[in-house]
């Protein structure tokens, strides 16, 4: 692990430092939790039928199957954290037939983890790189009704308090948050976003939904001649594979799929640039951000802010 990254905000030079966030390159994590989905949980509600009834069926066929191609990550939230990684991908749901008040994360089935007990660890490793800044996007919230959505909100406020970002910050680069003690930009891909100041709206994510890198990069192009969106958004470096390629290929992985495309996706991603032209990139997520070296990519893209700066000069 470069330990450079661990702080990475904090470390970039001063003149980067009244940049909004929303111009800078911040690495992201692509369905960040599925390191620990639980083989043996439940399928979430919005599967299809027919997909449940072969599952229920075929178990010991469809389980593995699900467990290699729904795992995105292979490390803890901390160690993506100390990795540099600080734009989550966050989908939270509530299991059927669950008495309890307790919420998971998913893809396709359901985390070990609970929410609040990981995003507990957030905040603790947060009061130790208080210069650190993070956005974590909350979304799906299959199973969760009205009052279990209070309850949650309630929760996150609690649990981060001050050092969450209100949505009409004016001014949201890295020295403004410094003064005012924020660390958190909390979006909530919910309707209940509205009724709270803390919370921000979804932010939006390209998605290629392809299984070559020659696919996700022609659609990310695309998405950039149409122009960038205002404020936060998300270009997904991650690949996609539907349940005919999974089937046609049984012996491969999401990982072995991701592996074998990364050199054509980090030359696209090496040539990017961060900032306010209409072509610019902001949040770049992607899969295994562990093993692959998206975050020290991603944090190096900013460098080419300081050169833009020089030629104005």
């Amino acid at each position: 692990m470069d330990l450079r990254c661990q702080d990475w905000m904090s470390g970039l030079p001063e003149e980067l430092w009244d940049i909004p966030l929303t111009e800078l390159a911040i690495p992201g994590s692509h369905d960040a939790m599925s390191y620990c989905l639980d083989i043996n949980s439940p399928l979430i509600p919005s599967e299809s039928d027919a997909f449940r009834l072969l599952d229920r069926l075929f178990y010991c066929f469809t389980r593995p199957a699900i467990f290699k191609w729904a795992t995105t990550q292979d490390k803890s939230i901390e160690e993506q954290l100390s990795m540099g990684i600080r734009f989550f991908d966050l989908r939270v749901a509530h299991k059927p037939k669950d008495s309890s008040r307790e919420l998971y994360f998913t893809h396709v089935i359901y985390t070990h983890l609970t929410v609040l007990d990981t995003l507990s660890s957030v905040a603790v490793w947060l009061k130790s790189h208080p210069k650190e800044v993070v956005i974590l996007a909350c979304s799906h919230f299959e199973g969760i009704d009205d009052r279990l959505h209070q309850s949650f909100i309630f929760s996150l406020k609690k649990l981060f308090g001050s050092r969450l970002c209100p949505q009409k910050e004016p001014v949201l680069t890295l020295r403004s948050l410094w003064t005012s003690g924020y660390q958190v930009v909390l979006s909530y891909d919910s309707q209940f976003a509205a009724r709270h100041a803390e919370l921000w709206p979804a932010i939006p994510y390209w998605w290629a939904n392809q299984h070559t890198a020659q696919g996700v990069t022609s659609y990310l192009d695309w998405n950039k001649d149409l122009g960038r969106p205002e404020g936060f958004f998300v270009s997904g470096l991650n690949l996609t594979a539907d349940r005919f390629y999974i089937t046609e290929h049984p012996k491969q992985s999401l990982r072995t799929l991701t592996f074998s495309n990364w050199e054509a996706l980090r030359t696209w991603l090496e040539e990017q640039e961060p900032g306010s032209d209409p072509k610019s990139l902001n949040i770049i997520a992607g899969d295994f951000v562990g093993p692959l070296p998206l975050c020290s990519l991603v944090i190096a893209l900013n460098q080419k802010l300081l050169r833009k700066k020089a030629v104005k000069c």
